[in-house]
Formats: structure tokens, C-alpha cells, sequence
């Protein structure tokens, strides 16, 4: 009876193992896109000033901005999510149950500090959907699935943190409502090297291609281009 493999290999040391196969098959890309920047808020991002936030690669924020950039040139939609709750965090569920401190999930409140999108973004306010989502899946109770349907999109690739959270929440969900998912490696975050390397492995061997930033670059920066869905306005949820 075959048994659970063993290894005495780190996660970071099996994800480059994952990575290097050549063999490996990938889902591509379609014909067009949606970038979903998952919660690129101060709480998380800001590490000077929060004990919550954290740092992977330190060009992620300069990463994407660039593919926000390309996604907008090529009339495809750019999106972003914070996560906020209201005042009693009855949004927060079960979730917001577990610890009660100020740097608790549930206590990230609307209009909070802890819930402002990282001033480094290049946000633009007359094309890009902002959205506060309460759960770790951006398909979760949002209006994200609808603006992927109005954009007919057949792809959708994630940025943002946490890899073991909201990334991989966010993955599984993509791929199961039937988009073709793309993560670009550098541009994904997570507060310690075991959860990133070891969802990265799984996200890669089950449900979407993890690609460097690079890769998603060229294939922005190649694409024709789309006809536009209609003439940019403001989308703040």
C-alpha cells in the first residue's frame, strides 16, 4: 500500500524542486485577464509601524504597480481588496472570534488606519475597483465575481498576501468558479518562509501556475490589447 512520502527537505528547498521541473504542466494564460491585488493595506504592509505586517520581496509594492500598469494599458480590470470591519465586527463571523487584542483581524475596523491601502500603490481611482472584503477568499460575499463576468475575463492573476491565506483562499476559489490563475511569485508575501514556500508548492501542484513576475509582465506587454467594456469611471465599494 503506497504511504505518505517523507523528506527531509525545507519548504524553500522543495518549492525550488516544485519550480524546477521542467515537465511540469500549466493551466496559461487565456485571452483576458483581471489583476486582483489582495489586501495591499498599511496593516499588513506597513512594517515600521505594525507587528502584523510582513515583507517577502521588497520590490513587491514596485512589482505591482508595474502590472496594474500594464493590466490598465491593455483594458483589462484592475482590482483591489482591504479588509475592514465594522464597529461590533459582526461582519468578522467566527473569524473574528478567536483573540480579541488590538491587532486582532476583527479589529482592523472601516476607516481605520490598519485598513488604508498602502500609500505606495498607484491606484487610479477612475479605473480601478476598490473592495472591502471581511473573509480570506476575494470570491467571498463580494462583488469581484460579477466585475469578472461584466469583464469576461478567462484569467485571473493574484498579488498581495497572505500566501497562506487570502492567496491560497483566493486561488482555490478562482480555479474552482473556472478561471485560468496566475500568481506571480514576487509579488505574493507572507509573515514567515514555512506557510509562503510550502502553499506555494501547493498552489503550483494543484491550482494555478506560479510564475515569476516577469513571465506575467511579458504576457501583459505582448497581449493586443482589449476593447474597453466602456468608458472609465470611479468603482469604490
Amino acid at each position: 500500500m503506497p504511504v505518505m512520502q517523507t523528506s527531509d527537505l525545507t519548504p524553500r528547498q522543495y518549492w525550488e524542486e516544485v519550480k524546477a521541473n521542467p515537465n511540469r504542466a500549466k493551466f496559461g494564460f487565456g485571452e483576458k485577464a483581471a489583476l486582483i491585488n489582495i489586501d495591499c493595506q498599511r496593516a499588513y504592509t506597513d512594517i515600521e509601524n505594525f507587528k502584523t505586517a510582513y515583507q517577502t520581496d521588497p520590490k513587491q509594492i514596485q512589482y505591482i504597480n508595474e502590472l496594474s500598469k500594464l493590466a490598465r494599458a491593455k483594458n483589462m480590470p484592475v482590482i483591489w481588496t482591504y479588509v475592514a470591519y465594522m464597529d461590533n465586527a459582526d461582519d468578522a463571523g467566527a473569524w473574528g472570534t478567536r483573540t480579541n487584542t488590538p491587532d486582532s483581524l476583527q479589529n482592523i475596523k472601516v476607516g481605520d488606519e490598519r485598513a488604508e491601502l498602502d500609500p505606495r500603490l498607484e491606484i487610479d481611482h477612475k479605473y480601478d475597483a476598490i473592495i472591502n472584503k471581511r473573509m480570506a477568499s476575494v470570491f467571498h460575499d463580494t462583488l469581484i465575481p460579477s466585475l469578472l463576468v461584466w469583464h469576461k475575463v478567462d484569467t485571473v492573476i493574484l498579488t498581495g498576501g497572505s500566501t497562506s491565506g487570502c492567496i491560497r483562499a483566493s486561488v482555490v476559489a478562482s480555479l474552482s468558479t473556472g478561471y485560468r490563475t496566475i500568481v506571480p511569485e514576487e509579488c505574493v508575501a507572507d509573515k514567515h518562509e514555512i506557510p509562503h514556500f510550502a502553499n506555494l508548492c501547493d498552489i503550483m501542484l494543484k491550482y494555478a501556475d506560479v510564475e515569476p513576475v516577469q513571465v506575467v509582465r511579458d504576457w501583459f506587454e505582448n497581449h493586443p490589447g482589449c476593447a474597453p467594456i466602456r468608458e472609465a469611471r470611479s468603482c469604490d465599494f
